[in-house]
């Protein structure tokens, strides 16, 4: 596996990574510890060095399945968290989002318990805090990093001007935000910035759930998964979305691979300083989005791919209203 660089600061991890918030939660019911663990050893086997968590997944249990399942190859991985939010001890919600410092502070020594591991390598803001200017929030990750707990500060879906007030205190190392042939708003104004300031981007559903690789076919999702809320995956605008998947799949074929191994590879000739993370829970998928890091695109390959699913064609929005409210702020 080729590695690449996030930000400035020395982070190196594989050109892919893996999304683990399948694993314990939004996709409807998760597989047992013994199949979450195997496919986290197989990952590292096929190079992945670099594995995304959350307090939030679960809430609290992911990070803990991950911190287990990667402790025997510790010195070898990257394991990236996020705070954010104010759950209850039970994982439930109370107050929507919390980045007050003395919260940080809390989550980063629960988090770091959980894990299983002396320091967090890269900790996001999981989403920005209205209530909390984000100078303070960079601030006190800064004094986590200056006390050893936390290596390097990430954002997640945070808008320009926060990604640069953040990054005038500390130096932001990584960008997490959605980001896949049909979600290319960063293209904007975010990646941009993020590139003027040195910043890495790690684009999150980067299959569109599952979308992409062409295994959605219906609406017919269990009522644990978050898929059947969202306006892409309703009624017509999934019939409509369909016909994309349809003529992605078609031009997949024309290069012997699959439609998700075309999206990757898409991505990942967008810059090299993006680091796609793929969430599965299954073993072959895994060894298929894994293989997409080997594949060459052409100048003609790429826009024959940008043609097939054009953004302007997509229908609906991303994430319901509440959701998209907690955006680009």
């Amino acid at each position: 596996m080729q590695t690449r660089l996030l930000g400035r600061q020395g982070l190196r991890v594989s050109a892919i990574g893996l999304g683990c918030m399948g694993m314990s939660r939004a996709y409807g019911p998760p597989p047992d510890k013994a199949q979450v663990h195997h496919v986290l050893h197989r990952a590292v086997d096929l190079g992945v060095t670099f594995f995304d968590t959350a307090e939030a997944y679960g809430p609290f249990a992911n990070e803990v399945l991950v911190g287990e399942g990667l402790r025997s190859v510790r010195g070898r991985v990257t394991i990236a968290t996020k705070f954010g939010f104010d759950l209850s001890q039970e994982g439930r919600p109370t107050r929507g989002v919390n980045s007050r410092p003395e919260h940080i502070r809390e989550v980063v020594d629960a988090s770091l318990q959980r894990l299983g591991v002396e320091v967090i390598d890269l900790l996001y803001q999981h989403r920005v805090d209205p209530a909390v200017p984000i100078e303070e929030v960079a601030g006190a990750v800064g004094e986590l990093v200056a006390a050893g707990k936390v290596k390097f500060l990430g954002l997640s879906e945070a808008g320009p001007e926060t990604i640069r007030k953040a990054h005038a205190v500390h130096p932001v190392t990584a960008l997490q935000s959605e980001y896949s042939l049909w979600t290319r708003g960063a293209e904007k104004d975010v990646l941009p910035v993020c590139r003027e300031l040195g910043i890495g981007f790690v684009p999150f559903s980067p299959l569109g759930r599952g979308f992409l690789a062409g295994g959605v076919r219906n609406a017919s999702f269990s009522d644990n998964d978050i898929r059947r809320t969202l306006p892409r995956f309703q009624g017509e605008a999934l019939s409509k979305n369909l016909g994309l998947v349809e003529t992605l799949t078609a031009l997949a074929r024309e290069k012997g691979c699959t439609p998700a191994q075309l999206a990757l590879a898409w991505l990942l000739h967008q810059g090299a300083d993006i680091v796609p993370i793929p969430g599965t829970t299954k073993i072959e998928r895994l060894e298929e989005n894994v293989a997409s890091a080997e594949l060459t695109l052409t100048p003609d390959d790429l826009a024959g791919i940008e043609a097939a699913v054009p953004e302007s064609a997509v229908e609906g929005e991303r994430y319901d209203e509440r959701l998209l409210a907690m955006v680009g702020l």
